[in-house]
């Protein structure tokens, strides 16, 4: 059992038609057809939608993959139509909402690894291969691969766990072409980034991205190299051979896992709320990596 501790219940917005609630995003249909993404501060843990919100997450990740989007336009066309406020939407949506194409998505994560660590290391540990790929021996938690790979998962419902597949099997499911314009893609856009976040200090260690044609143009969609979807690593405390400290909710995780929150992950209840102290690092580790990579300060 996992999921959301408490599903919030969607707001309602004249003009507006809610379609799903995710672990962070709410979606909605405008009268045009257009899709209207609004990241909450809503948090994801082992699995579980937190009772506790971190004030200005939903913000960050929507600045940020602006951001991020303007540095990829020339690599990749996104789905970001407008950041205005769709009419009669409440104030607190400012900021953390966009309006987007309408694509017909591919339903495949595609996950770009530079390092090694996350679910990867625990099948290379076991078959010295991620996804299928075969790497060479003597490799550790936090270690550089010889180059980046394309290890894409197949997407999971809320609470259950997205399924590392291999590029065959994408290529089964979405079509030969379409596979090949996945990893290409995938692998174009981690390199730009990679770059783009290394001279800022900032190690981005694995990355995913999701995608959707617009006609027959592939288009970059959801959120992009965020805390939330990458591992972004201290470049200046990279140290192979362990876990590595990282821009995101690492606080929270190490929280839950401590006897101080009293809770059992073997025993399916629900996770116990944040406390302050907890709230305030993870946001300000989100805001962090939103003002190093941008070089712009949090407002």
């Amino acid at each position: 059992m996992s999921g959301f501790v408490e599903k919030p219940e969607p707001l309602e917005v004249p003009g507006l038609v809610h379609l799903h609630t995710g672990k962070v995003r709410d979606l909605y249909q405008n009268e045009a057809g257009d899709l209207v993404m609004v990241a909450s501060d809503r948090l994801s843990a082992y699995d579980w939608v937190l009772p506790t919100e971190i004030p200005d997450k939903g913000r960050v990740l929507t600045q940020l993959s602006l951001w991020w989007f303007d540095q990829l336009a020339d690599l990749v066309p996104h789905h970001v139509i407008s950041t205005d406020l769709p009419a009669g939407a409440p104030a607190d949506w400012a900021g953390r909402t966009l309006v987007c194409k309408s694509l017909r998505m591919v339903p495949v994560e595609c996950v770009a690894r530079g390092y090694l660590t996350g679910s990867g290391l625990l099948e290379y540990e076991a078959h010295r291969t991620v996804c299928g790929l075969a790497l060479p021996e003597g490799l550790t938690d936090g270690s550089e691969l010889p180059a980046p790979i394309f290890t894409p998962a197949t997407k999971a419902a809320v609470g259950d766990h997205d399924e590392n597949v291999s590029y065959e099997e994408v290529a089964r499911q979405a079509g030969a072409e379409t596979a090949f314009d996945l990893r290409r893609t995938t692998l174009d856009v981690y390199e730009r980034a990679r770059g783009i976040a290394r001279e800022r200090g900032i190690i981005l260690a694995d990355t995913k991205f999701e995608f959707g044609y617009d006609g027959d143009q592939l288009v970059i969609a959801d959120e992009v190299l965020t805390p939330d979807s990458s591992r972004f690593w201290p470049a200046a405390d990279w140290e192979p051979g362990h876990a590595q400290p990282s821009y995101d909710k690492q606080f929270v995780r190490d929280w839950l896992t401590s006897d101080a929150s009293g809770w059992d992950r073997k025993a399916e209840l629900p996770p116990p709320a944040l406390p302050q102290k907890i709230v305030d690092a993870t946001r300000a580790k989100y805001v962090e990596a939103y003002e190093l990579l941008t070089g712009t300060p949090w407002s």
